[in-house]
């Protein structure tokens, strides 16, 4: 679905406000808003409907955040190879997300391991994929800002 309508400030404080902690309640969310009950609840609804929230989602606590090795895995692919790349790396559960870029190299991988030897492991399963040319691995050192 493509989303559709525009948002607002009110709009745009809320969407902040989800990304902080969706599972405010809704009491919660309007006094913040200083909006009543009623019209978070259309808000809602109408950001839903319009395909602009599409669902809601769990943010690790910082403890164990830290535990986990991130790296950002940026991806050449050969010509014509670029759809079954993707597909692959849909299918190992360490990429916790992938992203079409421009620029030098067609994608970039969000990884995430227990530690070093895993993320070591998933690096090299990657790199291995049919259809990968080469690869740049940047391990996460410390995160400033996640929203």
């Amino acid at each position: 679905m493509q989303p559709t309508g525009r948002l607002d400030d009110i709009d745009d404080q809320l969407l902040a406000l989800l990304r902080q902690d969706a599972r405010q309640p809704i009491a919660q969310l309007a006094k913040g808003l200083n909006i009543p009950r009623s019209q978070l609840y259309s808000r809602l609804a109408r950001l839903e409907e319009s395909g602009i929230v599409v669902g809601y989602t769990v943010r690790l606590g910082e403890a164990f955040a830290a535990s986990r090795i991130r790296a950002h895995m940026m991806i050449k692919t050969l010509p014509r190879f670029h759809r079954e790349v993707e597909a692959a790396l849909e299918r190992i559960s360490l990429v916790q997300a992938i992203h079409a870029i421009s620029g030098e190299y067609d994608v970039i991988a969000m990884l995430e391991a227990e530690d070093g030897r895993q993320l070591n492991d998933v690096i090299d399963e990657i790199g291995l994929l049919e259809g990968v040319e080469r690869t740049t691995t940047s391990v996460i050192l410390a995160t400033k800002l996640e929203r």
